[in-house]
């Protein structure tokens, strides 16, 4: 499964704001962003202006980093996307918030969508009562998400159903703390997933 593996406070750095993909971190003042808000490399701040594709770009990089996916699966998803009845940003948004390490975030059960994604991958939960360690899984409403029952005695899922207790869970979302599960009550509309990113330029990148 390829994955990104290099330093992720760079890519913060890079799209200048947090991406939280450093879980508690991002919140302290060890923030990359907070002690060092320039672009990475040793060429400092550009000071020419940004072309109309330079925003487009920059944003599609920002929704991708976000979500944490690699640009051929980005670029599926897009055409996934296009090809579905309604408004294509708002599909291509609801697409990877429904990503089987997405949801187990948003549920509390990660600190951030890479720890998700890890806790996935070696194979912590169960989807309708099977299996599942495919991190791109498109969950669906009336899904039921669980923690494996072997799993569950582990010091992560142990400070996990604290974290589920206080975390902000999505309307689309039902969670139960003490059993480690979810289920997903219904498909996220556009004011439940995130506002700071513009979908649309998104869009306008790919159908340049």
């Amino acid at each position: 499964m390829a994955r990104y593996t290099g330093a992720v406070c760079r890519l913060c750095r890079r799209e200048g704001m947090k991406l939280f993909l450093k879980g508690t971190r991002c919140y302290t003042k060890k923030c990359a962003v907070e002690r060092r808000p320039t672009p990475p490399g040793q060429h400092g701040v550009r000071r020419r202006k940004t072309s109309e594709y330079g925003v487009q770009l920059r944003e599609k990089q920002k929704v991708r980093r976000v979500y944490f996916v690699l640009e051929r699966q980005f670029q599926r998803y897009f055409d996934t996307a296009e090809s579905r009845p309604g408004v294509t940003g708002e599909n291509l948004l609801r697409l990877l918030e429904t990503r089987l390490d997405n949801v187990v975030y948003r549920m509390g059960l990660g600190i951030s969508r890479p720890q998700a994604r890890q806790l996935v991958t070696h194979g912590h939960f169960m989807v309708n009562g099977r299996a599942t360690n495919i991190c791109s899984y498109q969950v669906r409403e009336g899904d039921h998400i669980e923690v494996r029952e072997t799993s569950r005695s582990s010091d992560h899922f142990k400070t996990a159903r604290e974290n589920m207790r206080s975390a902000q869970i999505p309307d689309w979302l039902s969670v139960d703390p003490d059993k480690l599960s979810g289920t997903v009550t219904g498909q996220p509309r556009r004011d439940q997933m995130p506002l700071e990113l513009n979908e649309q330029l998104v869009v306008e990148y790919y159908s340049r």
